[in-house]
Order: structure tokens, then sequence, then C-alpha cells
């Protein structure tokens, strides 16, 4: 028989003989060994050798099983997980210790040193590579992450936010004054506006790495870490990092905010170059003094452009950015200039010699650049020019947002001249209601010259200053200026001003009363209509009005000469009833508009219309529009000679009215014009002496190279008086203010005539009138005559020969017909006048 391993081998039933599977053994009683110990194998079985049986040879090795034999056996089980797991361990914890814890385990006191260091450095190990992936892997993807998400501003879209101010010019561009955004000033430069010994300073005070760095600073982040909690201050924050924050206007304390700022920072630096950056934070980081950006602080805190900063100035500006609200703690700011100046020597932008010889710079007062800005720039003045931009399409964040260079029609000397003439003739009046306006356009391109709407601000009942009312925008009853307009409806229908109408005094028409001004106004049964215009004859342009022209003629000639009623404008001229002929009633317009109107007269009948504005450029003398050139059109006709020849005979008639007025043209100039009065309307309460004052006063006025309108009235419906307690008129206090105006700015001017045209219709010239025939007796009554049992009316137009029938037929009324007040010579009207719609109709002269 084959000889047998010492011990023999187990039997196909665990016996010598038993048949269980060669190579394999059966787990111990007891189950499975703990986790992570080894355990010994049994003893083999002792089995007589008489019990054994002969191996079989599918037992054998030839059937892939080696010999089985106990010497080899120490315990290991292959398909028991835990201890096969157990031998790749580098712990040597798993020894055979009888004597260890109940499972097996030494305790720390029975390891060796060389275990307690493995043990240890296995969990320093552990520790170690969480930290590495909670502190360095994840936050590293997170960033990455973050950095393909945020959008970075660049530097060219943050200049396109920034408001800047406005800055206007004179019409000889010279500048008028600035108007600064609520945010403060601000000038925007471009990277080679910013000098060295700026950038220098600022890198000094807030970055010394700005030029190496990333965007970030490792260190200074760690150092702010540091200060923060060992309550000390300082920042970890680069310029880029400020750039951030400035420029998406986020400065909240959370770490969302300051983890994206880093991430766009980085980004930044990758994107962009470091002279666009710089020149990014330099324009809009605040430096207090109400100074947004280098360029403004220069001016704010020196007076001086920042091209002009030396070192120790540079220095000053760039230690303000870290507390900007303490420029008037004399101790903080020298304090952070002195840190600044020595961080300059230890960077190396500024010698030990220098540093030495630096004195600290000396500071223009605190609200000396606001008085600069200011200029002479004229309130009411800046107010209708950003309407007029406001109406183009253009405002005022959109003007402040590109720094708007806003190029006026404003003549300086001009402006000057129309202050001190309002403010010289009313001088010495008692009358604490009256007020003064003047509007002065040239006929040539419709710019505005000169505008004064009197004070800009006046005190109220508590003694403060408030803002004054702009009278040169309010509009007002015109009175018998309006009357140019009538005539211009006349001459559009081809009438003439040898015409003839009844001028004399108190005429019935349409059911009213109506009256001239005075003795002196009235002309006669037979009176031109240019002769009515020297003399202001209200029933002659009444009777024109009501019977041949209408009102809405009149309307339509106003608005072709450049007077804008509403929507556009603040005129309204009234069509309901002819009280729009001597400007009363419903019909008001301002100076503004009256200066326009009467400047198409005077460019020969072409219209340009009224504004203040001729170029507009942005900060950068980019132009968004230039209007210096601009073409004006033929105002009363498609037709250019025949809108002129219209003009010419307007002009014609208010040529004479300026002697009339016992007013004078300029020397060597020639010039025509129309005073107006509207009369106040007197009330119940009022004394009679009140029955004879006016209300508001014109002077229209113009030369072939300026039209001006004056306006001396009250706010309303008041009963106005000049200095020696007469009532005031058109030629009063209106008339010489126009005449100081006109001969002041022309003076030194070559002369201008007006061009000659072809009279229309018939010629005043050639026509005989009866202006000597005496008026009706005055009467003292004031009671309203009835209305007369019948009134003769003709729809034909008058001719050479005879004036129109309606004119003709005039009945014995008593004074005080409606339209009687306001005269530009005599003694007004007395009467009242009877109720239109409810209330007595203005009447006017």
């Amino acid at each position: 028989p084959r000889r047998q391993p010492p011990g023999g081998r187990p039997g196909p039933n665990g016996g010598p003989n038993g048949n269980a599977t060669q190579g394999f053994r059966q787990p111990p009683p007891g189950g499975r060994p703990p986790q992570g110990r080894r355990v010994p194998p049994p003893p083999p079985p002792s089995y007589p050798e008489a019990e054994r049986e002969p191996d079989l040879i599918t037992h054998a090795a030839h059937n892939g099983y080696a010999p089985y034999d106990d010497r080899y056996d120490d315990g290991y089980d292959p398909y028991d997980e835990e201890t096969r797991l157990a031998q790749y361990s580098d712990d040597e914890d798993f020894e055979d210790d009888p004597e260890g814890d109940q499972d097996g385990k030494k305790s720390k006191a029975d390891l060796t040193p060389k275990q307690r260091r493995k043990r240890r450095w296995k969990i320093v190990r552990r520790v170690l590579y969480a930290m590495f992936g909670l502190f360095v892997v994840v936050p590293a993807i997170a960033f990455v992450i973050t950095y393909f998400t945020v959008d970075v501003p660049s530097p060219q879209e943050v200049l396109a936010q920034q408001s800047q101010p406005i800055t206007f010019y004179y019409g000889d561009k010279s500048v008028m004054g600035r108007s600064v955004p609520q945010g403060g000033n601000r000038e925007l430069l471009q990277p080679n506006q910013v000098p060295e010994v700026v950038k220098h300073a600022v890198y000094s005070a807030e970055d010394a790495t700005f030029e190496t760095n990333s965007g970030f600073n490792v260190m200074a982040i760690l150092r702010s870490v540091f200060n923060q909690a060992t309550g000390g201050t300082g920042g970890g924050s680069t310029i880029s990092q400020q750039y951030i924050k400035q420029a998406t206007k986020n400065d909240a304390p959370t770490l969302t905010r300051k983890w994206t700022e880093l991430a766009k920072s980085f980004k930044l630096n990758n994107e962009t170059s470091k002279s666009d950056i710089i020149t990014g934070y330099l324009n809009i980081v605040f430096f207090g003094r109400r100074a947004n950006g280098i360029a403004a602080a220069s001016k704010a805190y020196f007076g001086k452009d920042v091209g002009q900063l030396n070192a120790s100035e540079a220095a000053l500006l760039a230690g303000m950015i870290q507390g900007p609200g303490k420029d008037q703690d004399t101790a903080y700011v020298k304090k952070r200039w002195t840190y600044v100046m020595d961080q300059m020597v230890a960077n190396h932008w500024l010698s030990p010699a220098d540093r030495k010889a630096a004195q600290f710079p000396t500071l223009v007062p605190r609200d000396s650049q606001q008085k600069q800005d200011a200029g002479t720039l004229d309130y009411f003045i800046q107010r209708r020019i950003l309407d007029e931009l406001k109406d183009k399409g253009y405002d005022e964040d959109k003007l402040y947002s590109t720094g708007a260079k806003i190029y006026t029609t404003i003549d300086p000397n001009a402006q000057k001249l129309a202050v001190q003439s309002v403010q010289d003739n009313m001088k010495g009046q008692t009358d604490e209601n009256l007020r003064g306006a003047l509007v002065a356009v040239d006929p040539r391109t419709g710019g505005v010259l000169a505008y004064y709407g009197g004070p800009t601000t006046m005190k109220n009942d508590e003694g403060k200053d408030v803002l004054a009312t702009d009278w040169a925008n309010v509009p007002q009853n015109p009175g018998s200026s309006m009357k140019a307009y009538d005539l211009t409806a006349w001459l559009k229908m081809g009438k003439g001003l040898g015409e003839t109408f009844d001028g004399t005094d108190r005429r019935e028409l349409g059911g009213r009363v109506v009256r001239n001004a005075g003795e002196s106004s009235s002309c006669g049964p037979q009176c031109t209509v240019k002769k009515a215009m020297e003399v202001s004859a209200n029933t002659v342009f009444y009777d024109m009005v009501l019977n041949w022209t209408k009102p809405a003629r009149v309307a339509e000639a106003a608005k072709e000469a450049g007077v804008q009623s509403a929507p556009k404008g603040k005129a309204k001229l009234g069509t309901s009833d002819a009280n729009i002929a001597l400007g009363g009633g419903a019909t008001v317009v301002t100076p503004e508009d009256m200066a326009a109107g009467y400047a198409s007269f005077a460019s020969g009948g072409v219209r340009r219309d009224q504004h203040f504005v001729a170029k507009l450029t942005n900060s950068q003398d980019e132009v968004v529009f230039d209007d210096t050139n601009g073409q004006g059109k033929p105002a009363f006709d498609d037709n250019a000679d025949k809108s002129k020849q219209i003009a010419g005979n307007v002009t014609e008639a208010l040529g004479p009215v300026i002697a009339e007025s016992h007013l004078k043209c300029p020397s060597g100039h020639d010039c025509a014009g129309k005073t107006g009065t509207q009369q106040y309307d007197p009330r119940d309460s009022d004394p009679s002496s009140y029955k004879d004052r006016n209300a508001q006063t014109w002077m229209v006025g113009y030369t072939p190279s300026v039209s001006t309108a004056v306006w001396i009235g009250g706010d309303g419906n008041k009963p106005l008086h000049d200095k020696n307690g007469k009532p005031i008129y058109g030629k009063t206090v209106a008339g010489p203010t126009w005449q100081d105006f006109t001969t002041n700015y022309l003076k030194d001017k070559p002369g201008e005539k007006f061009d000659k045209v072809q009279p229309i219709g018939k010629d005043a010239d050639e026509v005989v009138t009866s202006s000597k025939a005496p008026p009706p007796p005055r009467e003292t009554s004031s009671e309203q005559a009835p209305p007369p049992s019948t009134t003769s009316s003709s729809s034909e137009p008058p001719t050479s020969s005879s004036h129109p029938p309606s004119s003709t037929t005039t009945s014995p009324t008593k004074p005080g017909g409606i339209f009687g007040g306001g005269t530009e010579g005599g003694n007004p009207g007395s009467g009242g006048g009877p109720v239109v719609n409810g209330e007595p109709p203005r009447r006017s002269g």
C-alpha cells in the first residue's frame, strides 16, 4: 500500500477514510474567527494506521490536487474573507496574543513603541488626506466652476455706467458751468492720462504687488484673517478686488461675495491689462469732497488737473481712499500721507532725498470746486436746456452717463446785458408785485442769445431762500403785441396795409362794445391798417379778426411765426372768440414765444425754431448732434419769396411804432416792434383807482440780427403801478428795458437794414387817411350800454374806397367797452364789460 504522510489523511467523512473533498478543511467548531484575528489551526486528528484506506487515484495529483500535508497548514483559509484581507494589513495588532482583549486586539499598553508610531502616523495620514480634500481639492474644483460661471465687468462697461458732470458752454465755447450728479463729481480718464506718480502712490497705499499678482494676494488674505482674529485692522483685498467691489456696487459682508470677488478678480487679470484695471479703479473710487475718481479729486483737493500732481499731492489723495469722509480730520490726513510717502520709499518709487524734502501739500477750501462748477450758469437756463434735450431723447441720466458737453447758443455778453437791463429799469420801483423777464433770439439761427427769467431765489414767508419762478417761461396775456399776428393773417389773405377801417373809439362789434386805449389811439373813421398799428387802435384789429381773418387764422399765423402752443409749448391761442385779436381772454404766450415769433419777421419770413443747444458731445468729444448750421424754412407760405414779402410788410407796419412809443432804434440799425398792455380786471372790493391799472406789459422788437421780448408784469391779475404810483404801460418800463438791451448789445457792431419788399394789396403810402377826425366825447359813467337793436355787417372785404360795412356801423354807447384797457399812450378805459362765459373778459391794448 501507498505510504501516507505523517498523521494520515482524513477519511471521506472526516476520519481517515472519510470522503470529504481532498485539500479543503471544514470550519472549526464555533463558527469563523473574529474579523482581523488569525486563528491557529487545530491539531490534526490521530487515526490508527489500520483504519486508513488506500488513496484513490481520483484524489491524487492526477486530478490537480497536491498531497495534503498538515505540516504546511497554518490556519489560513482562502475562503475566509476576513482572514484573507488581514494579510494585507500593515498593523501588527493581529498577532496571536492569548492575553489580549476579548476581540483579540492588544491594548495601547501592550503595543511596542514601533506599533504606536505606526498607529499614530496612520491616523495623521488619514486626517491630512481629508484636510487636503476638504481645503484644497474641493475649493479648487469650486473655484474653477465659479471662474467659468461669473461675469466680469470690463473697464469699458463700467465706464459707460459712471455718472459724470454735465458741462455747459457759452456760444463762444467758454465754460458756463457744470451740473454735478447727485453721487458727486467725476471725470473719467484714459489709461495714458494717469501719471505714473499717481499709480505708484496708490500701489503704496493699497496694493504694492498689483503689477505682479494674479488678482489676489494669499499672504495678504492670511494677514487680514490674522488681523481680524487678533482685533487688528487691515484688509487683504487687492486693487483688482476693490475694483470689482466698486464696479459691481456689492460690498455685502458675506462669504459668497468674497468668494465670487476672488474668482472675478482672477478672471479680470486674465482678460484685462493692468493698465486698464488701475485706470478703471482710479476712475470710480471715491476720494471724499464729493469727488469720484482721481481727476475730480485732484481738482477738489488742489484745484488742478491730475497731470499736474506731484508725489506729495498724489500720496495725500492715495491715502484718502481708505477714509474719504475724513478730509477735515487733519491728523488723520497727515497720518495717511506719511504712511504712503514712506511706502513709496520702501518700494523704490520715491528716493529718500525726495521724501526728506517733501512738504505736506496745501489744500484748497472745501467748497471751492463747487463754486467753480457753478460758474455763471443760470439755473433757469440750465432747466430750459435740459428740457430741450429731454424732448430730443437725451434725459439727464443719459447726459450724466456720457459726461455730456453741451454747447449752447447763449452769448455771454448778451446774457450779462439782459440781466443788467432788467435790473436797472426795475431799480427804484415801489410796487413789490412787479416782475421782469427778457429773452433774445438770433433770427439768423433761431438760437437763444439771452434768457433772463428773474432772480432764481426769493424769500418765503419764513425768510428762507426758495426757488423763484422763471417768468421768461410763464405764459401771460400778450396784449397788443399780438396784433403783429393779426396783421400776418390779414396779409396772407392778400389784403394790404392801405386798406381802411373805422378806427374810432367805442364801437359795437359782435354784440360787444370795443374801445380804444385812449384818445391818442383813435385814428378816425377811415384809418389805414398801417396807421392803426402805429397808434394801436383796438377797434380796427378787433373788427379785422372778428369779421375778416377769423380767430383761427390769427392762431395759425402765430404758430407759423414760432409761437409754440401746447402740448409742445406753454402758449395757448384762444380761437373761441375774437379776444385773440388783442391778446386777451384765453390767449397767453411766454416771452420766449414772442421773441421767437418776431424773429421770423426779422429774418425775412424764414422760421428757425428757437433753441438753446447748438451741439452735443460726450466727454470724449464725440459728436452726438450738431445743429450749428440748422436751416430754416419759409414761415408764412411755401413760397419763400411770398413768405418774405409777408414778413416785410409786417416790418413796414411795425417800424413806426418805435417812435410812437417814444423809443429809439440802435444807431445805424433798422428796428421794428410792438408794445402790449393787458388791463387789470378790477374786483368789487377794489378802490376806484384800480380800474385804470394794468396787469401785464410788453415790448417786443427786433433788428435784422436780434429779436427781443421784454415782459414787465405781475403774477396773474394784479393791479400794478410805477414808482410814481401811476399805472404802468408797455412803454413805461418794458420799452426802455428793450431799448437799453438792444442798444448796448449792438454797440460797435456794423449797421443793418431791413430788405425792402413789394407791398401786398393796397399800399398805405398811396392812401390819404382821415386820421385827424375827433373821437367821440368821453363819458364818465362806467355803466355798460345795452347792445344796439341793429348791427350792420357784411362778409365783403374792405376796398380801397370804403371800409368794411361792419366797420362803419357804430352805436352811441356809454364808456366801459370790454377791450379798452392797457394803452401804450393815453389814459386807460375806466369801465367794465359784459360777462362772457360767466367771467368778465380781459381787456387789452
